[in-house]
């Protein structure tokens, strides 16, 4: 007898139909195989379903064939336990399951037959909606994780005997309802306020012009200034996520395993901070089966990467053309798969090695060969694609020791949904980029146009700073977004003379 039922495998974000044969017979020799380009994780499944079997009080064939078509896609993990120990189930018991293409299935199996979460659930349940199925069963920690999907019935399993006698028809399940709306808005609150930060006004002016336009931005001080602080309170003056954003955040987290239970989905914006130790794979993704790294869990929020020069210059490297294209593409022998990475990248750094030079109360015990190293260690390119450089100094203790608060980030974002919106109001019909930043060469010549005060200011800070034609195009990029956060339709001088200000540290890092 020959069950089939249908699972996924994930590959990159996204998930790949695949379907469950098990060929059950009487033999001499008791045995499971499983084929089909299973991993170890698949393979040793065979060993979890035959325990799993029997102790749910179901029986199994003597020996069983397991083919997961399509048999030249890599499957890894655990997810397939659950179909595996069904249809080995429905051979040993002479049992066919009516209506099994309606199904798709997934779930790990512990050896008393409870059944146990899995990675990577909304890409799952997202495919099967794809190939028309109507419902999947999941383990009952990831229901509300794949009732975020619409157009697909979310039945929670707990145990192999439940979804067994639920398939036969002799048991029914409530399928698990999400209020979406009421969900979304219960999740979407941050712990973090711009409010708590003493003095560096002009430091938030510029995490605010960074945010507007999806910027980039370095910060340069000596240690205790707020660097890390102000990072940490960047997604709060960010828009909300829409729903699409939300739900490539949360399949991104949820293939890397990453997904808090209590959630199961994310609603605000994500903030990565790697240690500077961190590999250019988990920086940038990787693996004999790629998953995501740092910059794509960080996709729709901020990545923080403070002390940059300590980062391997070969790690910083790699992220170039990420930040540029706002995607990663990891090429390995089977084949290549991309991440979005469409993110802020946040960089911090002392002005030295011991932190102190220039600082006029503190003094610095670095020699000028170990400054010029420490500058070394970020290259001219990588500087290049950073649009916003902002000193970051000790705050004055009156500022410290005032009551007053600062501006709360519910006023901050206000002003930056407003210039969001002009932006895309501007870039409407233009696919895969709706931020000044993320505009191409021919968007920044069609809606950059300055006039000629502008033009002069722009050709003398060209050739008096020597900056280079992709810091051109940045100055241009910063500028209309301070444009859009004073709602003015031109450029003028005021606006090309403070993105000008932003790009200084590219011939001085602030030595």
């Amino acid at each position: 007898m020959i069950t089939r039922l249908f699972s996924a495998a994930l590959r990159g974000v996204d998930a790949v139909e695949v379907e469950v044969e098990v060929h059950g017979r009487d033999g001499e020799k008791p045995g499971t195989i499983v084929v089909g380009l299973p991993d170890a994780a698949v393979r040793e499944s065979a060993m979890r379903v035959g325990s799993a079997i029997s102790s749910s009080g179901l029986t199994d064939c003597v020996v069983n064939v397991v083919n997961l078509a399509p048999a030249d896609l890599k499957k890894e993990g655990p997810s397939f336990d659950l179909p595996i120990a069904l249809a080995i189930a429905a051979n040993g018991m002479d049992t066919a399951f009516p209506n099994e293409e309606d199904y798709a299935l997934v779930g790990e199996l512990s050896l008393d037959g409870t059944v146990r979460p899995v990675k990577g659930v909304l890409s799952i349940a997202i495919e099967a909606k794809k190939r028309g199925r109507k419902k999947i069963l999941v383990p009952a920690e990831n229901a509300a994780e794949a009732a975020i999907t619409e157009g697909i019935e979310v039945i929670p399993i707990t145990s192999l005997n439940q979804a067994y006698h639920y398939l036969t028809g002799e048991r029914s399940i409530e399928p698990f309802h999400l209020d979406r709306e009421k969900f979304f808005q219960a999740q979407r609150s941050y712990e973090v306020d711009f409010e708590d930060v003493k003095g560096q006004h002009h430091v938030k002016r510029a995490l605010e012009v960074a945010v507007a336009g999806g910027h980039n931005i370095l910060m340069v001080g000596p240690p205790g200034t707020g660097k890390s602080m102000l990072a940490k309170r960047l997604p709060t003056i960010m828009p909300d996520m829409s729903e699409d954003e939300a739900i490539e955040t949360t399949k991104i987290h949820s293939i890397a395993g990453l997904l808090d239970p209590k959630k199961s989905f994310l609603v605000t914006r994500p903030f990565r901070a790697p240690h500077h130790t961190i590999s250019d794979a988990g920086l940038l993704g990787g693996g004999s089966n790629p998953g995501p790294g740092e910059i794509s869990l960080s996709n729709n929020g901020v990545l923080f990467l403070d002390e940059l020069p300590e980062f391997r210059r070969s790690t910083l490297e790699v992220l170039r053309q990420p930040l540029e294209d706002g995607e990663v593409t990891i090429t390995r022998a089977a084949g290549s798969l991309s991440f979005p990475a469409k993110c802020v990248l946040v960089a911090a750094l002392n002005p030295c090695p011991c932190g102190f030079f220039g600082d006029s109360k503190r003094d610095c015990r670095c020699n000028p060969r170990q400054v010029e190293n420490y500058r070394q260690r970020i290259s001219g390119p990588l500087l290049d694609r950073i649009d916003l450089h902002v000193e970051v100094p000790l705050v004055a203790y009156k500022e410290l020791a005032s009551s007053a608060s600062g501006e709360k980030s519910e006023r901050i974002r206000e002003r930056v949904i407003a210039a969001r919106e002009i932006q895309a109001k501007r870039l409407q019909g233009s696919e895969g980029f709706l931020t000044n930043a993320a505009m191409p060469s021919r968007q920044v010549r069609a809606h950059c146009q300055l006039d000629q005060e502008s033009s002069n200011l722009l050709e003398q800070a060209m050739e008096t700073l020597n900056f280079s034609a992709r810091a051109h195009d940045r100055i241009l990029k910063v500028a209309r977004t301070l444009a859009d956060l004073a709602g003015e339709e031109n450029i003028g001088s005021s606006q090309i003379m403070e993105a000008i200000q932003y790009r200084t540290l590219d011939r001085r890092l602030a030595f």
